[in-house]
């Protein structure tokens, strides 16, 4: 196939925390490239999943939710999904179908006043629509229809009612967005889902196990770090992990009693990796503790970002 008949590009998945981005990431990709957490802001950094649509192949980029930054880390987070955006050939702005949009304080209306600040348009995809009533999609849909540019161009393209859970609608969107991108060859093989290497996609399934089990606060003050990987010649691989976390208190919370939640973690980590890479893995998870690792730019560059002054 010449470059001439193939299309190409970027494409930003943009939004409020947990409105579903790393889940509609996996539906596009048809594979799971980004973990899925009901905690909010689960991804952390930019990630990039690829997938090919007849003769386009479409590079999707998932960005942290966009949201009022507090602490060091959020900003860089917040900071990286605004590049992620501008850097992108189109912008995809999901919002949850469920959560009424306020005139102010609202994560959803300041995304919205960014992409007009920036004179950015985008694609809207209402997202979760299985969960809502007829009447108040339509609502919500002429709300976000009337927003505009400053000459008056409407803010958004295209809109698409979906469920990236379910798979509703992400096979138009997913259509849409090839006959869209501009012409030229592609970046990577045919058969790449991902750019991540593997050391960091390890690590962000077993970051992923562990939001799933901890509750509150703690999964925010932890990072998850690919120490070693070897490969054994049984075509076996042994990874080692480390969790670090801010407080000696955390590291108990994190091992559980007796080590039983680390285990658990392990384990389904373990299972999920064995199925993506589609061989055995050998997983150990050691727990440190690393207090100042929210203030040390080495640790925002292992996950990513820049590191915020």
């Amino acid at each position: 196939m010449n470059a001439g008949a193939t299309k190409c590009g970027f494409i930003a998945l943009i939004g409020a925390p947990n409105a579903g981005k790393s889940t509609l990431l996996n539906a596009l990709v048809g594979a799971k490239v980004a973990i899925v957490s009901p905690k909010v802001q689960t991804t952390r950094a930019r990630l990039t999943g690829i997938a090919v649509e007849g003769s386009s192949q479409l590079i999707f980029v998932d960005t942290p939710g966009i949201f009022t930054p507090k602490r060091r880390l959020e900003k860089a987070m917040v900071e990286d999904a605004w590049t992620g955006a501008s850097d992108a050939d189109l912008v995809v702005l999901l919002v949850d179908a469920r959560r009424p949009i306020k005139a102010d304080d609202d994560d959803t209306q300041r995304i919205v006043d960014g992409l007009k600040s920036n004179r950015r348009r985008a694609i809207l995809a209402i997202n979760k629509v299985d969960a809502v009533k007829r009447p108040d999609l339509l609502a919500l849909a002429d709300r976000m229809n009337a927003e505009q540019l400053e000459d008056g161009t409407p803010l958004f393209t295209d809109v698409f009612m979906i469920s990236a859970l379910t798979g509703d609608g992400v096979a138009d969107l997913g259509g849409h967005l090839a006959e869209t991108l501009p012409s030229g060859p592609w970046l990577y093989p045919e058969d790449q889902i991902a750019t991540a290497p593997w050391r960091y996609l390890a690590a962000e399934v077993t970051r992923e196990k562990l939001f799933i089990n901890l509750h509150q606060e703690l999964p925010y003050q932890l990072t998850v770090e690919t120490e070693d990987w070897e490969e054994r010649k049984d075509g076996s691989v042994k990874i080692s992990q480390v969790v670090y976390v801010t407080r000696a208190n955390h590291k108990g919370i994190v091992l559980g009693k007796k080590g039983a939640l680390v285990k658990k973690v392990g384990e389904a980590a373990r299972h999920d990796l064995e199925a993506q890479m589609e061989r055995r893995v050998h997983l150990f998870i050691f727990v440190k503790v690393r207090e100042n690792w929210l203030d040390d730019p080495e640790r925002y560059k292992e996950m990513g970002l820049d590191f915020p002054k």
